[in-house]
Order: C-alpha cells, then sequence, then structure tokens
C-alpha cells in the first residue's frame, strides 16, 4: 500500500503526438486540446493521478504551453483535498535543459529535480488518452509483483491512423508481447492485425532506476524510453504488463478526435469514461445553458455558458457557444465561444474557438473527413 505521504510521483509529457493532430496543436499541445465539451485531454491523466493519492505530479513542456498554463492556472482545481502539487516545467527550466524530441531528452531535463525527490517510484504517462485510470491499484500491483517496470496496454487492434503512418514516421507507438505477465518483446509500429498488446506509454518505475536509465541512454545519444532503453533491457529486467480493459479514447489524428467525442454522445460511453472516478477541469465559471423558445436540441453535450435558439442535434459544444435563431447544426464539435448565426447550416464541422459562421452560411464535412475551422476564423 502506498504511505501517508505517497510514495510516488507523476511525469506528464503534454506535446507527446502533437504532430498527429497538426490542425489542432498550432497553438496549443497536445494536452490543452479541448475534449468532451468541458475538458481538456490533461485533465482525465492527471485526475487519475490525483485521484491514485499521486499528489506530486510535473508536466514536462516544450512548447505551446501557454493554454495549458492557461488552463492549469494555480493546479487547485485538480487537488480537492488541497494537498496536491501540481507543476509545469517549461523548456530550459535549468542551463542543461533543451526542447525535447522524446521522452529520454524530457525526463533528462529532470534529472536534478527528480535527485531530489523522496518519493521511491515514477509514474510517466503521454496525456493523448482520455481515460478513468486507477493509478493507485497500479502502483499497489507494481509493488506487489516486485517488478522493475511494469508496462500499461489494452488488448485491441491498431488503430488504422497508427497503422498507417510511414516508415520514417518519429510518432512510435508499441505493441508488447507477453508471457504469462512479463514483457518479453516491445514491437515498434507494428503492421499486425487483429487484437494486440497495445501500449498506453503509461509505465512504473523506480525513481533511482529511472534517473540511471535515462542519465545512461542520454549520454549515447538516445531518444525513445521504449524503444531504445527498455526494449533492450527486457532480458536483465523484470518488466511486467498491467492489462487496463476499461474505456479509452485514443487521440491520434483529426478524424480519431471527430470519432472519438461523437462516441460520448451514447450514455453507456460517457458513464464508462466518467463513472468510475471525478474527472477535474477549469470550469468556466458562466451561468448554465439557455435554450431558447423554439430551439430543437436532440442527443448534445452542452457546457455551461451557451445559448441555443436554432436546431442542434448530435453535437459537443463548448463553454461559451451561441448558436442563433434558424441555425441548424448537425454531427459538430463546437469549441468555446463559437457564433453560430442565425440561418447558417453546419455538419461534420470541427469549429475552434472563438469560430464565427455568418448567417445564411453552409458549411458541410463528412463522417469520415469532417470540416477543420481554425481558431478564429470567420467564415
Amino acid at each position: 500500500m502506498l504511505n501517508s505521504f505517497a510514495d510516488a510521483i507523476g511525469i506528464l509529457l503534454p506535446n507527446s503526438y502533437d504532430t498527429m493532430v497538426p490542425e489542432l496543436t498550432r497553438e496549443r499541445l497536445m494536452g490543452a486540446i479541448p475534449f468532451a465539451g468541458s475538458y481538456r485531454l490533461v485533465d482525465f491523466i492527471l485526475s487519475g493521478m490525483v485521484n491514485g493519492d499521486i499528489e506530486n505530479v510535473s508536466l514536462v513542456v516544450k512548447e505551446n504551453y501557454h493554454s495549458l498554463m492557461t488552463h492549469l492556472g494555480n493546479g487547485r482545481d485538480w487537488s480537492p483535498s488541497g494537498n496536491s502539487d501540481i507543476n509545469l516545467i517549461p523548456p530550459f527550466a535549468n542551463k542543461d535543459s533543451k526542447v525535447y524530441t522524446g521522452r529520454v531528452e524530457a525526463v533528462y531535463g529532470i534529472v536534478p529535480y527528480l535527485r531530489d525527490r523522496r518519493e521511491k517510484y515514477v509514474v510517466m504517462s503521454d496525456v493523448n488518452l482520455a481515460v478513468n485510470f486507477d493509478f493507485k491499484d497500479l502502483v499497489e500491483k507494481h509493488i506487489a509483483s516486485g517488478a522493475d517496470v511494469t508496462a500499461v496496454y489494452t488488448k485491441e487492434s491498431i488503430p488504422g491512423d497508427l497503422a498507417e503512418l510511414p516508415a520514417d514516421t518519429k510518432n512510435l507507438y508499441y505493441t508488447l508481447d507477453i508471457k504469462g505477465n512479463r514483457v518479453t518483446k516491445i514491437n515498434v509500429n507494428s503492421k499486425e492485425k487483429g487484437p494486440q498488446n497495445l501500449s498506453m506509454n503509461i509505465y512504473v518505475v523506480e525513481r533511482e532506476r529511472l534517473i540511471q536509465q535515462i542519465s545512461e541512454a542520454h549520454l549515447q545519444g538516445s531518444i525513445y524510453y521504449e524503444r531504445d532503453i527498455l526494449a533492450k533491457q527486457l532480458d536483465e529486467l523484470d518488466v511486467r504488463g498491467y492489462c487496463f480493459d476499461g474505456y479509452v479514447a485514443r487521440i491520434s489524428s483529426l478524424r480519431s478526435y471527430f470519432e472519438e467525442n461523437m462516441r460520448l454522445l451514447k450514455v453507456e460511453n460517457e458513464e464508462a469514461l466518467f463513472g468510475k472516478s471525478p474527472v477535474y477541469t477549469n470550469s468556466c465559471d458562466k451561468d448554465p445553458t439557455r435554450y431558447a423558445v423554439g430551439a430543437t436540441v436532440k442527443n448534445v453535450m452542452a457546457a455551461d455558458g451557451c445559448l441555443i435558439e436554432g436546431e442542434v442535434e448530435n453535437c459537443i459544444l463548448s463553454c461559451g457557444v451561441r448558436i442563433g435563431k434558424g441555425a441548424k447544426i448537425k454531427n459538430c464539435i463546437l469549441m468555446n465561444d463559437v457564433v453560430i448565426e442565425e440561418g447558417a447550416v453546419i455538419e461534420y464541422v470541427i469549429a475552434d474557438k472563438k469560430v464565427v459562421i455568418h448567417a445564411g452560411k453552409e458549411l458541410k464535412g463528412t463522417d469520415t473527413f469532417p470540416v477543420y475551422v481554425e481558431k478564429g476564423r470567420v467564415v
């Protein structure tokens, strides 16, 4: 069991896989992408760590992190007990830091910080997953097993947008060969068909071991923790697999972003993601959404502060969205403060923050190719 001062610290990498959703990460990082109306992607893993008694969490960022800083504020929204310490560590936080490429460089930049900590274990994760994860169970299972490293995975087929990545990509994903519960091989960007042990890029390792691994790998010019360290140490280390069988939304393209949001319009999926433990976020502090006389709303997830006067069906609305009279909105994701004026018709559209669609305009995509309107654009 974890002791009273919490024996694990968390490290999150909010910039991981930014290049897989370039439309959404021009001015923000992966962790700051809005999701499910009221949330950002970082909220899910961060909330899971806080709920799992991991009270000290550091987010190691490299670029486009202003939006994340604004969202996190002083971190109090993710500390219901008041005991959590949420730290955002920018590049060049110390004289030896540089803008990192992979997890080795990212963690190497905070090695002095890790040396000063007292906790025995480190939990590392990317934030491109929306998941309600029990980190307390993970750490306890890791301790009980006596493993050197524990790697979290799901059993699922490789998503199409991952399987279609070119051979020279820097966006790596991993599948695990497991015998019993021990990882025997780490496969990089596998093209195998059917259900695989697909890594969630969540790992538990002793802090001192991680410092040694990262320091040695950095001297050798290594970049990726999984490919360049773990895969080469499987014979000498006891690396265990931890299978997660809960709900996972994996964001790896604009299409997957659209599809994973739309999935949450089904009650069973929403309950699977949000029903287990609370997911914390920075609320927009506006009045509840208003539905005007004559408005038609069907199967909509709406955050606070919206005004709906038209027809809306199968949509995700973030805070402050305004939909005018006679407007028809179907199968859309509208981010903060989007304005759809009177009589506009839009379908299969992702509208970023503060987009304005003028009166009478018509804009339509498809379920496999949604139209994206960039932040602040007036159409």
